[in-house]
């Protein structure tokens, strides 16, 4: 394989209902960094149906250029129309790296493309840079998030990645960047479609994502199976915070699995995250340690999530937090007064 003739940074520009998913932001931020290290470009792709007028958005973050390909057969996602499309415009065009989003969608569509390309695909990143040999250093928890593993694809190309939302920071859009909207017709092969949407129910969520929270309140283990979640409740409610929680939680059946914080849940940066009752397991860890400010209460003083946390209280949350929920309503109160 000659990989001199593969150049460029390319980002699956997720959208879904004409909204491009934050990932996807992420990512081309991410791409933007990588791509000055090697003196390359960074390219969107954007898949729909009448999505182009969101090619701006994708500039403004920070892509040098945006394929958009708009048809019919794009408007709902279903793997073969979309796997058609990334592979004829990587086949054609060559990049030599590839990043998708480690959402519902991307981690169907990575292993895919991957298969169909005959590449490699390194899944769940948290961390990717570039060696002197132009290797992307794709770095992912492995052995149960036990240990970081940097994972390099030497013999194929494109290198191609899914990183979970969350994981990279999204730059700020300058929308005085000029960029080029190409776009791209695909000869797709409807024979293969095998798979027909036939109906779409949304489910209705009146929660904040909690990847998108400023101001998280997390669970663990030491809230117990009574109300504890009451307690996490009532203070989220008086600081404007969603609540989420531990693996341990989910698998007890006290949270929803998309309130899961963690290696095997989501990963979030919120501007505050307090971490109630949670040791501090290096799987849930990787879910939050990116966060601004950490606030640790547990009753082990030995437990691992103080060595991360910025304040920690040693104590019983059950007997902490309705304290702190009486004395922030009272500051309220002081300060409307």
């Amino acid at each position: 394989m000659d990989k001199n003739q593969y150049k460029g940074i390319y980002v699956f520009a997720e959208q879904r209902g004409g909204v491009i998913q934050n990932v996807a932001f992420e990512l081309i931020g991410k791409a933007t960094e990588l791509a000055q290290s090697i003196n390359e470009k960074v390219t969107a792709i954007l898949l729909g149906y009448q999505v182009g007028n969101l090619a701006n958005d994708l500039i403004a973050a920070g892509a040098d250029r945006v394929l958009v390909v708009d048809n019919e057969y794009l408007k709902d996602y279903l793997t073969e129309p979309y796997t058609q499309a990334i592979s004829h415009i990587i086949n054609t065009d060559k990049p030599e790296i590839v990043l998708i989003g480690a959402t519902t969608i991307g981690r169907d569509l990575g292993p895919r493309l991957s298969a169909r390309l005959l590449t490699g695909l390194t899944a769940d990143c948290t961390s990717l840079d570039i060696d002197e040999d132009r290797n992307l250093l794709m770095t992912r928890p492995a052995f149960g998030g036990n240990l970081m593993a940097t994972i390099i694809c030497k013999q194929h190309r494109p290198q191609m990645s899914t990183v979970r939302p969350g994981v990279m920071r999204r730059k700020e859009s300058d929308s005085s960047r000029k960029g080029e909207v190409i776009p791209v017709e695909v000869p797709f092969d409807s024979s293969k479609f095998r798979v027909k949407l036939v109906k779409r129910e949304l489910e209705t969520k009146s929660l904040v994502d909690i990847t998108e929270a400023n101001v998280l309140i997390s669970g663990g283990r030491g809230v117990g199976t009574g109300d504890g979640f009451d307690k996490l409740r009532a203070l989220a409610g008086v600081m404007n915070a969603e609540v989420s929680s531990s693996r341990a939680m989910v698998d007890a059946g006290k949270m929803p699995h998309e309130r899961q914080v963690g290696q095997t849940g989501k990963t979030v940066r919120p501007d505050l995250y307090m971490a109630c009752g949670i040791s501090g397991a290096i799987q849930h860890l990787a879910g939050m340690e990116e966060s601004d400010f950490i606030i640790a209460i547990n009753k082990d003083k030995f437990a691992p999530i103080f060595q991360v946390a910025d304040v920690g209280i040693v104590g019983d949350l059950h007997k902490i937090l309705p304290i702190l929920t009486e004395k922030i309503i009272a500051l309220q109160n002081k300060h409307k007064a």
